[in-house]
């Protein structure tokens, strides 16, 4: 499920003269071939080091995200009821959708998509970005949200989650963001709900993350409403001094998401764009 892109760089061999010798210097350089994409540099003059702004139509950018695909185990642990695929995203004039619908499909009711930067771009510190607007629907769950890179050899949640923004459609209006770690993990201590916005659905907001080595701070329309910097740091507390990938899908049901509607056939999260800086 996971993927890695490869680099190799070539073997460069120069020539010149110096006071008529003649002076062969073999300059040799390699890089790991097992390394994902992490940091990099230099930025943009604003900072940027990494975006998607969604301009093709078509599917998403192979060159920017990958997937996970199926129901995973226990319903990606959490009881998820929808099947995910890569046709469930689509971009459409400057807009990525992610399509929940209800469709029997390989044994599940509904199906969806989770797009992900793992093996293509994961980063340590910086502001993230995503202008967003989310699914109507009782069952409902989207989500914008990070984890360790390495997740394959460490396991979850000694890799550390971030929770960017979740929202419930049993209670629209009213996005979340969390931390999840070894010292506090699935009903989690590190949340924080924001009040009521009537307009997640109908229009786009900015769902944003400050990330630095002393806090993580959360942010809706550029607005912090939550900070997460524990007083003393450890492994248990903080694994965020390592490489995070980004994470867009749509979940049904579940043990966030709760009772799927009766009514609902489909909703879609739209993004407009995924950005990433660091100063």
């Amino acid at each position: 499920m996971f993927d890695c892109i490869n680099f190799a760089n070539k073997t460069h061999i120069m020539k010149y003269t110096i006071t008529q010798s003649l002076i062969l210097l073999i300059l040799l350089s390699c890089s790991s071939n097992e390394d994902p994409i992490v940091d990099p540099e230099p930025p943009g003059p604003n900072g940027l080091i990494w975006s998607d702004e969604f301009d093709t139509n078509g599917s998403p950018s192979s060159d920017n995200w990958t997937y996970d695909i199926g129901n995973g185990e226990y319903g990606w642990g959490n009881n998820e009821e929808q099947y995910y695929t890569r046709r469930n995203a689509t971009v459409t004039e400057g807009v990525l959708q992610i399509n929940a619908k209800r469709e029997l499909y390989r044994g599940s009711k509904y199906t969806s998509s989770r797009l992900k930067t793992q093996g293509r771009f994961s980063f340590t510190y910086g502001r993230v970005e995503v202008r967003a607007k989310l699914p109507e629907g009782g069952g409902t769950w989207p989500a914008i949200w990070m984890l360790g890179e390495n997740i394959t050899s460490v396991g979850w949640p000694e890799c550390g989650e971030i929770d960017i923004m979740e929202h419930k459609g049993n209670n629209p209006g009213v996005t979340s963001s969390a931390i999840h770690n070894n010292s506090g993990y699935g009903d989690t201590p590190y949340v924080y709900f924001l009040d009521k916005v009537n307009d997640v659905s109908s229009n786009f907001h900015t769902y944003g993350l400050n990330w630095t080595k002393d806090k993580i701070e959360f942010t809706v329309d550029d607005v912090v409403h939550y900070t997460y910097s524990p007083a003393n740091k450890n492994a248990n507390n903080w694994p965020f001094d390592k490489p995070q990938f980004i994470i867009l899908n749509v979940a049904m049901g579940g043990s966030l998401g709760g009772n799927i509607s009766d009514s609902f056939t489909s909703s879609s999260m739209e993004i407009d764009y995924v950005r990433v800086y660091k100063d």
